[in-house]
């Protein structure tokens, strides 16, 4: 359990994203590169961009985005490299032979008295990889935070909110399009955030 605290407490040392098309103040991350060879552990790479083309994200994609780079205690410790493990041992099943590129996100979205948060300020949006998990690690006095599942046509698929830490979903992002519902405190002057763990995976020969 002491483990999982310092893992969870490591979200409130993230910088904010100055990154966002909206203007907002309410979005904090950090960010990280892996790779791993088919079969092989994941190993973590030089620092580098987050990319999306806008015809995945219209708000903030177009554009190299660099953030800062995932503390080092938690990038190398015993909980990601689990998680790694565990996520590209499951993807690699449904895709094996694959060559991977990996990027992980540390997301904080902060909701504030007569402003709410959005996990998804992008929309309800697909992120242009082969492979999604989303794992909760702490939620602090907010209301909603809905994820949404969407067919390609549109149509809603699957509706669910992770509340407890360590509830995770897994995504075909070529299957399935995603969103969350804003964040609004319960308390209006109680601090007020959703913290979540994203980890994508991309055939590196793929942009």
């Amino acid at each position: 359990m002491e483990e999982w605290e310092c893992f969870a407490d490591s979200w409130d040392r993230l910088p904010r994203d100055t990154f966002m098309g909206d203007g907002g103040q309410y979005r904090y991350r950090r960010h990280a590169i892996y790779a791993a060879a088919s079969g092989d552990a994941a190993q973590i790479m030089p620092p580098g961009p987050h990319f999306q083309s806008r015809a995945y994200n219209a708000l903030n994609g177009g554009i190299e985005r660099w953030f800062e780079r995932i503390e080092p205690q938690v990038a190398n410790g015993k909980l990601l490299t689990a998680l790694l493990s565990v996520s590209g041992a499951v993807f690699g099943k449904r895709r094996p032979g694959v060559n991977w590129h990996i990027e992980v996100h540390q997301f904080r979205i902060v909701a504030e008295k007569g402003r709410v948060g959005c996990p998804t300020p992008e929309g309800v949006h697909r992120d242009g990889v082969d492979f999604v998990m989303v794992m909760m690690i702490r939620r602090r006095n907010i209301a909603s935070g809905h994820t949404e599942l969407f067919a390609p046509d549109g149509s809603l698929v699957s509706g669910f909110t992770l509340v407890e830490p360590r509830a995770a979903v897994v995504l075909d992002d070529h299957r399935l399009a995603h969103g969350v519902t804003p964040v609004i405190p319960v308390e209006p002057d109680t601090p007020s955030y959703r913290d979540v763990l994203v980890i994508t995976y991309r055939e590196k020969t793929a942009r």
